[in-house]
């Protein structure tokens, strides 16, 4: 099947959807799309704490790929919603390679953006043998000054989501929002924790691509699932997603170099600027690297859909 221009694939659906129980606590959800007997590929969702859904399987060639898709510990359809308990990047990584055992796969090409181009890095640097590839967007180390950005810099260039994130908050707390949500979205009062998930929820998406996107109607989503992604999200950057003392840059130059590895980024992301994305390609000269000129962070932006199903019909090869 050919795909003229790089356009998103058709919409399809699971051949298979199931959980697998990844410890005492936590199972996770994962689903099938594609070919069964086709080669198969990981899909990593971003945040932490969005989950999957139906549009990011459209990236691969439903004959050629099989497409699993997973929600990472306490997001989406994954249980317990929400939780934080035993939810680290090693527990994530963990957790896709017992994936991969668990459907009887000897390697996979894997594919990640935003948050999840983070995961995709790690679960290579600790699952070598298990990558046949890396498709990686919108590029994300948690560093100190990427984290700066997001939680401040940015307002420079979206001064009006900005004040929306702050305007929720006491006047006393606006000088560190993320500490004030965090206060409000683990709060036990659902009549705080709600509110306060999809005010946090709201700003990222605002600035996620290049023309910003104007708040929607907060009756319209759900609470639940708002405030599993904020609390997610919340925990993983106080903690420095768990990798903060960790130089991924150098670790990638010196396990990685063997990958074929696509490195596709927005030159206007706001979410994730682009100099890290640039510093990943001089760690790993063998990547391929694009910088797409009109584009922001959102992998649904024209210019980086393009580029993404560029690159995986380019390793339909491997």
């Amino acid at each position: 099947m050919t795909q003229a221009n790089y356009n998103l694939y058709p919409e399809i659906e699971p051949f298979n959807k199931s959980w697998l129980k990844v410890s005492e606590l936590h199972q996770i959800y994962f689903e099938e799309c594609g070919n069964p007997e086709g080669v198969p590929v990981i899909f990593l969702h971003g945040g932490p704490g969005s989950g999957c859904n139906p549009s990011q399987r459209r990236f691969f060639d439903p004959e050629h790929y099989r497409i699993i898709l997973l929600d990472q510990r306490g997001c989406g359809r994954s249980t317990p919603l929400g939780e934080v308990y035993e939810n680290t990047t090693d527990d994530l990584a963990s957790d896709i390679d017992a994936l991969r055992e668990h459907l009887n796969i000897a390697k996979w090409h894997v594919f990640g953006g935003s948050w999840g181009s983070t995961l995709a890095l790690a679960y290579a640097l600790q699952f070598t043998s298990a990558v046949k590839s890396l498709v990686l967007r919108g590029i994300f180390l948690s560093r100190p000054i990427e984290l700066h950005w997001f939680l401040g810099e940015v307002q420079l260039f979206f001064p009006e989501p900005w004040e929306r994130l702050c305007e929720f908050l006491p006047a006393d707390k606006r000088h560190n929002p993320i500490e004030a949500y965090e206060v409000l979205v683990f709060s036990d009062d659902s009549a705080l924790n709600v509110p306060a998930a999809i005010r946090w929820n709201t700003f990222e998406s605002s600035i996620m691509s290049l023309l910003p996107r104007e708040p929607g109607d907060d009756s319209q989503v759900n609470g639940e699932i708002e405030l599993a992604r904020a609390r997610v999200q919340i925990h993983y950057i106080q903690n420095h997603c768990f990798v903060g003392h960790r130089d991924l840059l150098q670790e990638a130059n010196q396990k990685l170099g063997h990958i074929p590895t696509t490195i596709i980024q927005g030159r206007y992301d706001m979410v994730c600027p682009p100099q890290t994305a640039w510093e990943l390609k001089r760690a790993m000269p063998h990547a391929e690297f694009t910088m797409v000129a009109d584009a922001g962070h959102s992998a649904m932006e024209s210019g980086i859909s393009r580029a993404l199903v560029a690159a995986t019909e380019q390793y339909k090869s491997l």
